[in-house]
């Protein structure tokens, strides 16, 4: 089909009368931030936002204090918890929840990684992913988005865009030829071609431009990748729809040249990727359980009721912005079973006033952050460019990290987090105090679990068949002369720290050596890791030292879990 002629991007149009500036300005932090992996030096920050100093300042510490950024040093950086801004409109969609599982089955049947993407304007943005450990293997993250015509999802997409969108996509290439405004994919040489997404791929059979590949795939009702985002990279993609025949997401398979070629691919997965799509179709059209897709954090969420405005406000006084929070907490209203809702619900559920309400969500709406019918409001895919893609990909030692180093300036003592290995421990993260006499203890180490405090907290959240096993291929070697080595007190010993959530160990694994660690949990209640603080056990009793580092302990503990909470909601949390 003829296309319209590519016309210069047009300016944005200015924020209507009743916009937020302070929401504006603190959602560009935001986006600058996300656009530096996550960390960024403020006086940067003030450079690419064209913001005042004080203005930045003020923005930052009203993100810090709703929990979604830390200062450290001269830099801010992005914190877990914002993801609860993206968890709300996943939620909204509810594709992860209900199609999630599916993708996963199939990526375990295929051994190929398996993708749920939606359209983002001129561009595709991943919803879920299930990924191989393979050294030539996916590597994009929840979050991420792509142009259109760089993918097989976009081609799915793209046939259904009116003229308007195809105009909005050629000025998009003519002014962004080399896609530099996608950091996700590997920037595209400008003598590539400025309209047709041709990528490296072989495939004579598959035309090269992309209102081709549009036209190709509408006929097949699936569409190809063959190396449009980088060489070696191939996928067949097929769209999901909902009960009215719409597009809501595109299932992709993922595959490298040295495993299939693209001509090899669709044979190989079509079956059971239509098979799957069927099945994810069903699934849409099923009532939703509220039950199943629970998306509450634990303990108090952010209170967006005037007290803790007030008292926020009274705390920082001009440097906690209220309108800004405000705005940002409007966002959290949605969720799974509030994917859509009018100006009233939305007050409700965050305890602002209609009208600030309402402001909020005009200002979302004019940033594209919601979308709206006139009466009901919808998060868009949108939200998840606040930093989702750099969240979600977090390991437990860098969510762990910021805690470990606030525990060390309150007890004054090294602190560390494992993780059980076997019959070890092995450190994951690290925080070393400085003093005369401490504990040298680098990644990567491990020690026996057994007489170490960390150890007998990840022995004790072991389910007892597990424990049974692996306390049965364990030699009990005595270490000092304090370690336990007797089977039935060392259960004895775990089952106390079962009870009392915490294990003290003195001297057994070093004499001298005296550490006290606390479990850390997931969001399923399972033990995943422990945190401890090691010290001399000449400083003090072990009474004196539980007295003085446990509260310390479990405070930090605490704030790992609630991370974890709000990060691993749709995304998997590696150990390492």
């Amino acid at each position: 089909m003829t296309q319209p002629a590519a016309t210069a991007p047009s300016a944005p149009p200015p924020p209507p009368p009743e916009a937020v500036a302070p929401l504006m300005r603190s959602l560009s932090v935001l986006r600058e931030l996300a656009a530096g992996d996550g960390r960024q030096p403020v006086g940067e920050l003030v450079r690419r936002t064209d913001l005042a100093r004080s203005t930045v300042d003020r923005v930052l510490s009203t993100l810090a204090r709703l929990g979604y950024v830390r200062i450290e040093g001269r830099d801010a950086v992005l914190a877990p918890r914002l993801l609860e801004l993206g968890n709300a409109y996943l939620a909204a969609s509810e594709l992860p929840d209900r199609l999630g599982p599916l993708a996963d089955r199939l990526a375990d049947e295929l051994d190929e990684s398996v993708s749920l993407a939606v359209p983002d304007g001129d561009g595709v943005r991943f919803v879920h992913q299930a990924t191989r450990r393979r050294a030539m293997s996916l590597a994009f993250r929840i979050g991420d988005l792509l142009p259109a015509e760089r993918g097989a999802p976009g081609a799915l997409f793209a046939d259904h865009w009116d003229a308007a969108d195809w105009r909005r996509w050629r000025a998009r290439r003519a002014a962004d030829p080399t896609d530099a405004g996608f950091p996700a994919v590997p920037p595209r040489r400008a003598e590539d071609g400025a309209d047709d997404g041709a990528g490296p791929g072989p495939e004579a059979a598959w035309p090269a431009g992309f209102e081709a590949r549009v036209a190709a795939a509408r006929d097949a009702g699936w569409s190809l990748d063959d190396q449009l985002i980088e060489p070696g990279l191939v996928a067949v993609a097929m769209p999901v729809r909902d009960t009215a025949g719409r597009p809501v997401c595109a299932l992709s398979v993922v595959s490298h040249t040295s495993r299939l070629s693209a001509a090899e691919l669709p044979d190989a997965v079509l079956p059971r990727l239509r098979e799957t799509v069927s099945a994810m179709e069903y699934a849409l059209s099923l009532p939703r359980d509220a039950a199943s897709v629970p998306d509450t954090a634990p303990g108090p969420s952010h209170p967006a009721h005037a007290t803790w405005m007030r008292a926020s406000k009274q705390e920082l006084g001009p440097e906690f912005v209220e309108s800004m929070a405000r705005g940002l907490i409007t966002l959290t209203a949605f969720g799974a079973g509030r994917a859509a809702l009018p100006l009233t619900a939305v007050a409700e559920a965050t305890g602002l006033a209609r009208a600030t309400a309402r402001r909020a969500l005009i200002t979302l709406e004019h940033l594209g952050y919601l979308a709206t019918d006139g009466k009901l409001f919808r998060p868009t895919p949108k939200v998840l460019e606040l930093g989702f893609a750099h969240l979600s990909g977090l390991t437990l030692p860098a969510i762990a990290q910021p805690h470990l180093v606030a525990l060390v300036e309150r007890v004054h003592d090294s602190a560390s987090m494992a993780v059980l290995s076997g019959g070890d421990i092995q450190y994951v993260a690290r925080v070393p105090t400085v003093r005369i006499m401490s504990v040298n203890i680098t990644l990567g180490t491990r020690f026996p679990a057994y007489p170490t405090s960390m150890g007998r907290v990840l022995l004790a959240g072991l389910p007892p068949a597990e424990l049974s096993a692996r306390l049965a291929l364990t030699d009990l070697a005595p270490l000092t002369r304090h370690t336990v080595t007797d089977p039935g007190q060392l259960l004895a010993l775990l089952e106390d720290v079962r009870s009392h959530d915490y294990a003290l160990v003195d001297e057994e694994l070093e004499e001298g050596l005296r550490s006290l660690a606390v479990p850390v949990r997931d969001r399923t209640g399972r033990v995943v890791s422990a945190v401890n603080v090691s010290t001399h056990a000449g400083r003090c009793t072990a009474d004196e030292a539980r007295e003085r580092l446990l509260p310390a302990l479990r405070t930090a503990a605490a704030a790992i879990e609630a991370d974890l909470w709000v990060a691993g909601r749709y995304a998997r949390i590696p150990v390492l």
